[in-house]
């Protein structure tokens, strides 16, 4: 069974910054790519940005570039999403998210690319 454990939310200032973290366990094939999702209220599931395995490919949002970084440690199974310069629309529940395959660079945005998902923590920014 894998497994999926975010972890860093919490509430934070406009213009703060946050680090979230996505602790991978269960099965050494999960997370060729990983990526963090977020979904806000009355609102659908939005992309926010992937990483390769070996980390050379990152993909970001267009309205999270230069803000947000995406990193990965796989010997610690564990993916990365600090984020800086918060905004209130930033506010979301953030999920981790791993394919199960490798998928092309074109698909890192595609929801249904990722098989495993965590349960999300909640990230409320304040004006």
């Amino acid at each position: 069974q894998v497994q999926l454990v975010e972890s860093g939310g919490g509430l934070v200032q406009a213009g703060g910054s946050l680090r979230l973290s996505c602790a991978a366990s269960g099965s050494t094939f999960v997370g060729i790519v990983m990526g963090w999702f977020r979904q806000a209220p009355g609102k659908e599931r939005e992309f926010v940005t992937a990483i390769s395995w070996s980390g050379s490919l990152t993909y970001y949002a267009d309205s999270v570039k230069g803000r947000f970084t995406i990193s990965r440690d796989n010997a610690k199974n564990t993916v990365y999403l600090q984020m800086n310069s918060l905004k209130p629309e930033d506010t979301a529940v953030y999920y981790c998210a791993a394919t199960r395959y490798r998928v092309s660079y074109s698909d890192y945005a595609n929801v249904k690319k990722y098989h495993y998902w965590g349960q999300g923590t909640q990230v409320p920014v304040s004006s």
